[in-house]
């Protein structure tokens, strides 16, 4: 049975391909019966799910364009619907009108994300994941890709179900010491319910930190580059990015405005922000350009403050630091080191990290990239991670933080029951179990046409 009992449906129809010229074009139909649309578009019913090669008619019977269609019947396809993809050349005028005879037979344009949708409403994915879909679309590196694909292969809802049965196990012992009173607290300590309790919570754990990986894969961290003027932030931004994205001169205040890189490390993306250096200054230009360092600032997650390390740290860096946010994480970055006799290296000091670099020349460069992607979180090589998205995060966040409670009041047992029913209704809405119709529309509309 479909999760909302989905009532006769109408034929949807996209062009499923990126927009522009290539090789293949494909546009794709759903609905409830689409035989009479295969017949119109090439003559007959092709066999199900196997290659056709014909041509697509247009309503005189002329050809519009020559290729294979797929036709998958309901329940056996994406959509759980019947399904008909005609594949034919890749060219915007031909796409446009394969599906504009497709919608004169009678479909009509679909919404974005509305073919996954579909396969959500009819138990052919689950909420995490549909959402995968769209993550596997905009991964934009090898890791990325390969953790939303797990999550697409069920892997993260898989996890998320398993603890879900440990709390069901866990509830129904609850449950049972609630109808039988007088045994209550000493059956809970016989069936060890709060050694099953710390396993699960364990297993939580275990879930939000792959998850937690796969939320920094998908959104990345920003890292912004703070400093007084002329102490090498863009040659930094350079080095980092492979190329000569800012420009350098020895002139103070050369940067004027936020110069923003995208750049990867280990699959991990990281925006990278050069900024306006920080000085007491009459320009009104210059004070225009230390405003948006500050609103940089306020937006970031790493801040990498750049020192030349001739002069140590002044006090002007001193008011720099102290004007930082005291829960955005500080790496101070002493550049300059190829003007001094001292190599590249980190020091740790009362939770302080320094890294001595050579912008230049490109000096201590690595350290630096895996300083970031331990400031940032990242602890493992992407393997076993989820593309997670921030709701989820949330949800696991709330899940925890109710079985902190259960294990609190666990001798109130209305109050213990109570904790573990919302940490899995928490970890329900994860793979859609409970949802709006709100949720799901906003979740949906940010997929492409087509899919």
């Amino acid at each position: 049975m479909p999760r909302k009992g989905m009532a006769k449906t109408d034929t949807i129809a996209a062009v499923a391909t990126a927009a522009g010229r290539g090789g293949i074009g494909i546009v794709r139909l759903s609905g409830d019966s689409l035989e009479a649309f295969a017949v119109a578009l090439l003559g007959h019913l092709p066999r199900p799910r196997f290659a056709l090669l014909g041509n697509f008619l247009d309503h005189d019977g002329s050809s519009i364009d020559q290729g294979i269609a797929l036709y998958f019947p309901a329940p056996n396809s994406f959509t759980g619907e019947d399904v008909l993809e005609l594949q034919g050349h890749g060219g915007n005028a031909v796409m446009q009108r394969v599906l504009k005879r497709c919608i004169t037979l009678g479909a009509r344009l679909a919404e974005p994300g509305e073919f996954t949708k579909r396969a959500f409403l009819n138990d052919k994915l689950d909420l995490a994941q549909a959402e995968s879909v769209a993550d596997l679309i905009d991964a934009a590196s090898e890791e990325a890709a390969k953790s939303a694909l797990r999550s697409l292969q069920g892997e993260f809802s898989h996890a998320v179900h398993e603890v879900v049965a440990r709390l069901i196990a866990l509830r129904m012992l609850v449950e049972a010491c609630i109808d039988f009173p007088d045994e209550d607290i000493d059956f809970l300590q016989a069936a060890d319910a709060l050694g099953k309790l710390t396993s699960v919570q364990g297993q939580l754990q275990c879930l939000l930190a792959k998850a937690r990986q796969g939320s920094l894969l998908r959104e990345g961290a920003h890292v912004v580059l703070v400093g007084q003027p002329n102490v090498g932030k863009s040659s930094l931004l350079n080095q980092l990015a492979g190329d000569e994205v800012a420009i350098v001169t020895a002139v103070a205040g050369t940067t004027r405005d936020t110069v923003r890189e995208e750049i990867e490390i280990q699959g991990v993306p990281f925006h990278i922000i050069d900024t306006a250096g920080l000085r007491e200054t009459t320009c009104e230009v210059e004070q225009i350009g230390i405003a948006r360092t500050w609103a940089a600032v306020g937006k970031a997650t790493l801040a990498l403050l750049l020192i030349d390390s001739r002069e140590a740290i002044t006090p002007q860096d001193e008011a720099i630091l102290a004007r930082l946010p005291r829960n955005l994480p500080v790496v101070q970055v002493f550049n300059k080191i190829d003007l001094l006799p001292r190599d590249a290296g980190i020091e740790q000091d009362a939770g302080v990290r320094r890294i001595y670099v050579s912008a230049k020349r490109g000096d201590g460069l690595d350290l630096l990239r895996q300083s970031l992607l331990q400031m940032a979180g990242w602890e493992q090589t992407g393997e076993g991670a989820f593309m997670a998205r921030e709701r989820h995060l949330r949800a696991l966040e709330l899940a925890r933080a109710c079985l902190e409670k259960a294990a609190e009041n666990w001798r109130q047992l209305e109050f213990f029951a109570e904790e573990l029913k919302l940490a899995q209704n928490a970890l329900n809405s994860i793979t859609g179990e409970f949802g709006a119709d709100d949720l799901l529309g906003e979740i949906f509309s940010r997929f492409c046409i087509g899919k």
